[in-house]
């Protein structure tokens, strides 16, 4: 499965063939710390200086990366279609084999990171539900699936009880 890149992501990752070895790696450590404590424009305007360039172009390239390294994580992309996803983005061989060296050894921890910062959906634990009533002595279980079988219920719920026993 290969990750198709929008033309701004190629944009902001067009920056990285500009720029050393050792900063894109820098990068991704920076992007991996990104997903990890949130944004530092600090640590954006101290490499823009040591680049000389603008602190936008370095957050641009910077979050352009860690999109990279994300998406490509969450589809756990292989190592081959990590390789012909950014082939296209027109980066040297060098730049390609270092790309894909700091995806093989950040994957696992980005997916941590992702699972740990995904939302807690809630989710029903027991599906085999009953409803308990008491009407004079008696007690009626009536199962909850026979209540959304009827069409024509009440607004209250007393009133759906009473109907359902009435049935």
């Amino acid at each position: 499965m290969l990750l198709v890149l929008a033309e701004e992501h190629k944009e902001h990752l067009g920056f990285l063939t500009r720029v050393d070895a050792a900063v894109v790696g820098e990068f991704c450590r920076i992007a991996v710390e990104f997903l990890k404590k949130g944004s530092n424009p600090k640590i954006f305007e101290g490499a823009a200086r040591k680049l000389n360039v603008n602190t936008e172009t370095v957050q641009n390239g910077v979050e352009g990366l860690m999109y990279l390294m994300t998406e490509s994580s969450k589809m756990m992309i292989s190592e081959v279609d990590f390789q012909d996803s950014v082939l296209v983005l027109g980066f040297s061989e060098d730049l390609n084999k270092l790309l894909l060296q700091l995806y093989l050894d950040n994957r696992r921890e980005i997916r941590q990171i992702l699972s740990e910062l995904a939302p807690d959906l809630p989710h029903y634990h027991n599906l085999e539900w009953r409803l308990d009533v008491q009407k004079n002595a008696p007690t009626y279980l009536i199962p909850a699936t026979s209540i959304t079988a009827c069409y024509d219920l009440p607004t209250t719920s007393y009133d759906l009880v009473t109907t359902m026993l009435r049935v």
